[in-house]
């Protein structure tokens, strides 16, 4: 065997090319075009909230009495056609009880509303889809990923029927609107899909391994705290769509009281006495509010708490989740007091989204530190 020289130049030697763990494994970029994927559904989502919010505000989630997942993306396009699903309408009790003599000019404005929701619905499902298609024909999808993401189209294909599950309960009886309990599901999925895909992206916006790194610097405390103030946030849009549900934002406009006293007079009038948390507007306000004060307070409390933490940017996120509490809570006090005019009660709906939104952010700051921010 030939002696090396000591002074020979090794520089050129070829060296074995380093390839990332299991874990990272996939097409290069994989993790980027599924985060730009479901960024695109984040907006539509956010998007779709507020649609929704001004379809219940302008009365016209009932102008459209049918559920046709195809043929029911065209639209009317003749004065006959118009005619047709005016004379639907007019069978079911909310024109009966309510609307009785509305003009084709009326009609068509809620129609176009609540057409123009259920379209957002499916073009949702149909960026889920085709998305989620090319994703896993040209394999980008990362390892332990394709689990996480069928549930996200499983989650929107589910909430369209929840949809028309809530539509179905103004078409008969002596029902006006929808039922509450049902727009109150309906939201909540919503909000749930929101939070779910904020999750994801922040997940895939950092590589596997990193956060595998960064969950050994987790904060249990906080991360507890997160869960809560998820919870209860929760909580807090269920009562807000109880009260969008019932009208109830434009009864008892005074703060802090309620009709001059701590609790609105008849609180527990109707009976059975659970009806009164779905169908007295004192009763569901009453407890909106209160949900709120609540939340606001574990707010503090976990802000207070996350200020000891070593990581700067979590300690950010959680400081940015009391800011936007307390916009919220200012915005939700002006509503209520000026009856809840619709721009005031979409904008304190689109305040939630941003409150859901921050709050998944510092839970997911709490659970994978930023390693940069970290103090040594």
């Amino acid at each position: 065997m030939a002696k090396r020289a000591i002074f020979e130049d090794v520089t050129t030697a070829a060296r074995p090319a380093t390839t990332g763990g299991v874990i990272d494994a996939g097409r290069r970029g994989s993790r980027l075009a599924v985060r730009a994927w479901l960024a695109v559904l984040l907006a539509l989502v956010v998007l779709i909230i507020p649609v929704g919010g001004m379809t219940r505000l302008t009365d016209s989630g009932l102008s459209i009495t049918e559920w046709n997942l195809v043929t029911g993306t065209v639209p009317p396009l003749s004065a006959e056609a118009w005619e047709v699903e005016l004379e639907k309408y007019r069978a079911i009790p909310e024109y009966q009880l309510q609307n009785r003599g509305m003009s084709m000019a009326e009609f068509k404005f809620i129609y176009w509303w609540e057409w123009g929701h259920r379209q957002l619905g499916r073009i949702i499902g149909l960026v889920w889809g085709l998305g989620f298609l090319w994703l896993l024909a040209t394999k980008r999808i990362p390892p332990g990923w394709t689990p996480r993401l069928v549930g996200v189209g499983a989650a929107i294909g589910v909430q369209g029927a929840i949809g028309w599950w809530m539509v179905s309960s103004g078409l008969t009886g002596t029902m006006l609107d929808v039922a509450s309990y049902r727009l109150a599901t309906h939201l909540g999925g919503a909000f749930a899909i929101l939070a779910f895909i904020s999750w994801c992206l922040l997940s895939l916006s950092r590589p596997e391994a990193e956060l595998l790194q960064a969950r050994r610097l987790s904060e249990p405390r906080l991360m507890t705290a997160g869960n809560w103030l998820i919870g209860l946030t929760f909580v807090q849009i269920l009562w807000g769509a109880l009260v969008a549900g019932i009208d109830a934002g434009r009864n008892y406009i005074d703060w802090p009281l309620m009709a001059g006293g701590l609790t609105p007079p008849g609180m527990w009038e109707l009976e059975p006495i659970w009806r009164n948390l779905f169908e007295n507007d004192g009763t569901v306000q009453f407890f909106h509010r209160l949900s709120g004060y609540i939340l606001f307070a574990v707010i503090v409390g976990v802000w207070w708490v996350a200020r000891r933490s070593a990581n700067r940017k979590t300690k950010v996120a959680f400081s940015g989740v009391m800011h936007m509490a307390i916009l919220q809570m200012i915005l939700g006090i002006v509503t209520v007091m000026n009856s809840s005019p619709w721009y005031l009660a979409i904008l304190h709906q689109f305040g939630a989204v941003i409150l859901i939104i921050l709050t998944v952010r510092a839970r997911h700051r709490a659970t994978y530190p930023l390693k940069q921010s970290v103090r040594t």
